[in-house]
């Protein structure tokens, strides 16, 4: 009989299954971009601290820092965006 208990608890387990709202799943959407830009920027940031050195050593800058600064800032501008969705 606590064989016949327990199985029937197990069953009742593996039928319960979570549907997600619409709301939940643009979350994870939106999550998921949010990430993905900050991956982006990840990818870049070796480039301002290469900046930064070569700059601290009186050295020219190998990059064109007002395009580079242009382009994280609209990222993150878009990062700030979303969040302010969730």
């Amino acid at each position: 009989s606590d064989f016949i208990v327990l199985m029937k608890r197990s069953c009742l387990k593996m039928a319960q299954i979570k549907w997600k709202t619409k709301a939940e799943i643009e979350t994870e959407k939106i999550m998921a971009k949010i990430e993905a830009l900050k991956n982006q920027l990840d990818e870049t940031d070796y480039m301002i601290i290469k900046a930064s050195e070569y700059q601290l050593l009186g050295l020219e800058i190998p990059y064109d820092m007002e395009s580079l600064h242009a382009e994280r800032q609209t990222v993150r501008d878009k990062i700030n965006e979303l969040e302010a969705l969730i």
